[in-house]
């Protein structure tokens, strides 16, 4: 039994010595926040139709005005605080706002009920990018390029399980509990990942280590020999390696507020990343729009639509779990970064197709859930994967800005410009249509990222090389951004 276990790990995650314990951790921390997220979800999805389907656009305006308040509050975070303090305040923050939705929603009467769940709506989706850009911003700080590719798919996996679990619970549990109680609940599971983070700091040391070998091994070919023949420099290189994690870890890593902004204006890499975050954003919303008609239309019992809210997530996070288990890490090692992020605007394109000739709730329903599963088991962690070859600096602030802002842009391009397209009359149909050329220049935004990716990658490595020949260490990525 032990090692049919072992040989199906074996088989799902090709990890490394040193490595088990950062991947431990990481997925725990992943699953804690999409728990605590999803459980949050449908009660967010069900108080927007219930404030009403046509007020959705003013509530991602009013999500954009949350973004924008408090990305500088984050990025100044970031300025003064080193990780290890930032990264677990940030979390507290969020917990105690949940602990006053809570209480506010327990004293208000029932006649204002709506005005608060539409504040909680957009909180909630302020809130769900914050602490998912907190984390991708950590974990492409601790790992490196190559560890990335193989282990993103699997580290996502832990999410999956957490969105899993957060959709069951509040499936199973609203009817009996209520939405509210389960808001404590989501506070919980915020602070046990808090508490995981700085755990996975004392992981980082044999993280960095182990990665520092697949540098070193991949950029002289020729595996453990090429270690043992440059045995003159491999402590200096264990030694400096150590140094700097203990440094990322303690270090503040300054700059102004907006430094993120300006980061993205002046790299055409994170621009190209950007526009690849608002393509996503505007069909995402699009689809979003057209789920909230058709649920909205199917029933009118809250608690009804809250469940069917919660099992939609089910499924999708179903599939998700499977591809992420045995298939993300291998897509993107056998295909590449650009391939792998071609794969959703390709199910973009033909879905939006099908759907315009086609524009049936099972056909909507269908790609909706191949377009967020695709988002969570492929693209997510390839996305994640572009930031690897950036400075701290720009993991952090330029990451969260395009990671909130310019994602919530999206959302308001999307919203705003579905809602305009129905006033002159276009249906679904329409709407579907529309969406079709914009997933193509999605899709050749995605190859040339890839390429972008490659080519900055490949330069890092020669960078290894030079330095292992000269007895320096690789530690650190250019300060330069790929542009």
């Amino acid at each position: 039994m032990n090692a049919a276990v072992t040989r199906l790990v074996n088989r799902a995650v090709d990890l490394r010595e040193g490595e088990g314990a950062a991947l431990g951790w990481s997925f725990a921390y992943y699953f804690c926040l999409l728990c605590a997220y999803y459980i949050l979800r449908p009660i967010r999805d069900e108080m927007g139709v219930a404030g009403g389907v046509d007020n959705l656009a003013w509530l991602f305006t009013g999500t954009l005005i949350g973004m924008m308040l408090i990305h500088p509050v984050f990025t100044s975070l970031v300025k003064k605080l080193p990780r290890n303090q930032f990264v677990p305040l940030t979390y507290r923050f969020f917990i105690a706002n949940l602990v006053i939705f809570f209480v506010v929603f327990q004293l208000i009467p029932q006649e204002n009920s709506v005005w608060v769940g539409r504040i909680f709506f957009i909180w909630v989706s302020v809130f769900n990018l914050f602490v998912i850009s907190v984390f991708w911003s950590f974990m492409t700080d601790i790992y490196r390029s190559a560890q990335s590719k193989r282990l993103f798919g699997i580290l996502a996996v832990g999410g999956t399980a957490g969105a899993i679990m957060g959709s069951s619970i509040t499936s199973a549990l609203v009817s009996v509990l209520g939405p509210v109680n389960l808001l404590l609940i989501s506070a919980l599971l915020l602070e046990a990942a808090a508490r995981i983070s700085n755990a996975l700091e004392k992981s980082e040391e044999k993280l960095a280590l182990a990665g520092l070998r697949d540098e070193v091994e991949d950029s002289e070919g020729s595996g453990e020999n090429a270690i043992a023949s440059g045995a003159r420099s491999h402590s200096e290189q264990r030694a400096d390696t150590i140094k700097e994690v203990e440094k990322k870890q303690t270090e503040i890593i300054g700059g102004s507020v907006f430094e993120g902004v300006t980061d993205v204006l002046r790299s055409p890499y994170l621009i190209g990343i950007a526009v690849l975050m608002l393509l996503f954003t505007i069909t995402s919303t699009y689809l979003y729009f057209m789920q909230a008609e058709i649920v909205e239309g199917a029933s009118q019992d809250s608690r009804v639509r809250t469940q069917v809210f919660a099992n939609i997530d089910l499924i999708v996070n179903i599939i998700t779990l499977v591809t992420q288990l045995f298939l993300t890490g291998r897509i993107l090692k056998w295909f590449g970064i650009g391939l792998s992020l071609a794969f959703l605007p390709l199910v973009s394109l033909v879905g939006f197709g099908i759907l315009g000739v086609a524009p049936a709730l099972a056909v909507l329903v269908v790609f909706q859930i191949l377009r967020r599963a695709g988002n969570y088991a492929i693209q997510r962690p390839a996305r994640e994967v572009l930031y690897t070859v950036l400075p701290r600096t720009e993991k952090y602030k330029a990451k969260n800005f395009n990671d909130t802002f310019v994602y919530r842009v999206g959302d308001q391009v999307g919203a705003w410009s579905y809602t305009a397209m129905g006033w002159l009359g276009l249906g679904v149909s329409g709407l579907a249509f529309s969406m079709v050329p914009v997933s193509v220049i999605w899709l050749v935004l995605t190859l040339w990222l890839g390429k972008r990716y490659r080519d900055y990658n490949s330069a890092s490595a020669t960078q290894v090389m030079s330095e292992s020949d000269t007895d320096s260490v690789p530690v650190a990525t250019s300060n330069a951004s790929p542009g």
